[in-house]
């Protein structure tokens, strides 16, 4: 009778864990993808510049870079996103955000940025993004942490490359795939109950 009881608990907790892997393929399979294709325009000089510079890093200077790069450089930047590769093409939204010199010898940012979405379907919302932006790699891959309206908890990445360069500016061509969890793993929200002990 006793050796019985082992068995119960195993198939107890065999039971909990197909029923856990049930619950989480459920929640994968409700989960949207989104796939968003545009080209980033950061403009540094004149005319129409759109990214400057607000702290010159107080570390030692970048070899990988011109002479009037050092560690800890900050850039603030306002792009536009655009449906193509020309800046007049359709604008789809703006990239807002910052970009730190983050390695003392190789030519890494850490950028943080948000995709502010405007026109189209998902106009309003936003999606947030962060990482290391590599600028020696041909393609270099961001992570999304967030964001707001169709993409709020949203997970996933952005793909980014050159598209094109010259002295004052670069276009960047950006793959965005984001996932959405479906709507079963929205957390639900309960009022706070605070209880006061009396004295003793």
């Amino acid at each position: 009778m006793a050796s019985s009881v082992p068995k119960q608990r195993l198939v107890v907790v065999a039971a909990a864990a197909v029923a856990l892997a049930l619950f989480v393929a459920a929640v994968a399979d409700d989960a949207e993808e989104i796939h968003l294709h545009m080209y980033m325009h950061n403009i540094y000089g004149p005319p129409g510049q759109r990214a400057v510079l607000i702290t010159k890093g107080t570390g030692p200077m970048n070899p990988s870079l011109p002479p009037e790069h050092f560690f800890g450089d900050t850039y603030a930047f306002d792009d536009l996103l655009t449906q193509n590769r020309s800046e007049s093409s359709k604008l789809v939204g703006r990239a807002q955000g910052t970009a730190m010199l983050a390695s003392m010898r190789r030519p890494v940012y850490l950028v943080d940025m948000v995709m502010v979405l405007t026109g189209g379907e998902y106009d309003g919302s936003t999606i947030v993004v962060e990482g290391r932006h590599d600028a020696s790699q041909e393609e270099r891959e961001l992570a999304i942490i967030g964001g707001t309206g169709d993409f709020r908890t949203a997970s996933g990445y952005v793909r980014c490359t050159m598209a094109r360069e010259e002295k004052k500016f670069t276009v960047y061509e950006l793959f965005v795939n984001a996932t959405i969890p479906g709507d079963d793993s929205e957390p639900e929200y309960r009022p706070v109950v605070t209880r006061r002990i009396p004295p003793s």
